[in-house]
């Protein structure tokens, strides 16, 4: 006698791994409760506190809807995103005890650092992206320290969330202007009639030009002039507020120029 939920449970602690799964049910069943029923018969009950006992591990307090593992990941992100490393680790800790996935985690730390750190610190992306592939490659309980690395670093990490920004304002645009037609100069001209239509005129090849900047619009007619990349002074991506004012007063110089 066996529950959904504790059938889902046993799935969560395996992974999905249908091997596993039978191994641990199996083992289960055997130091299951025997109940005697009315009629003589017997029956094996499997319980939560069963299966926890066979695994050695507590569960999460997981709903049918998912509600808590939600509630965890959020609250890891939200660690990691106020730059505090203690309780990063905590809910790290909380989710892989339980039987997470580690990739999952992982995913989410990949995600975490475009989102919540991006240029302010480069490294962080491809610190979450190795985090990612230590955990494939070598899989719990031993990846539970490169998560832990992984966590830690994202806290400590400085934080900006331009990528974010930027993106959902573009989205914002595209979306509206989705009809909007490529300016002909920076259309692909592969063939002849393509550039006797006009495909690719006026183009300018940036290295052929003084640092390597022209006053060439990219953009559509209708969003001339649009920003979305705005950076921060967090970290490293100082350097590209910078890099970024340094473009424009160069682009300028080469409009008036050829004015």
């Amino acid at each position: 006698m066996i529950s959904d939920e504790v059938l889902e449970m046993i799935a969560l602690f395996t992974g999905g791994d249908a091997r596993s799964a039978l191994l641990l049910l199996e083992m289960a069943v055997l130091n299951g409760e025997v109940i005697e029923k009315e009629d003589g018969t017997t029956v094996t009950s499997v319980t939560k506190e069963i299966v926890e006992l066979c695994t050695s591990k507590k569960t999460l307090i997981y709903d049918k809807n998912g509600e808590e593992h939600y509630n965890l990941i959020s609250a890891l992100h939200k660690s990691m995103r106020n730059s505090d490393p203690d309780a990063s680790v905590y809910w790290l800790a909380r989710m892989l005890e339980a039987g997470e996935d580690p990739l999952y985690i992982a995913r989410r730390v990949v995600r975490f650092a475009s989102e919540d750190i991006g240029l302010a610190d480069p490294g962080a992306l491809r610190l979450a992206i190795s985090a990612y592939q230590g955990c494939h490659f070598i899989g719990m309980p031993e990846c539970n320290v490169i998560l832990t690395e992984a966590v830690i670093y994202m806290a400590m990490s400085p934080k900006s969330n331009a990528m974010e920004v930027a993106y959902l304002s573009a989205r914002d645009d595209a979306l509206n202007e989705i009809n909007e037609p490529v300016p002909m100069h920076i259309r692909n001209a592969p063939t002849k009639l393509m550039k006797e239509a006009g495909y690719g005129k006026g183009y300018k090849y940036a290295h052929d030009y003084e640092d390597k900047i022209t006053d060439m619009r990219c953009l559509p007619n209708s969003l001339a002039g649009k920003e979305y990349y705005m950076p921060t002074d967090e970290g490293f991506e100082e350097r590209y507020k910078k890099r970024l004012i340094e473009i424009k007063n160069k682009r300028k110089k080469h409009t008036e120029k050829n004015k």
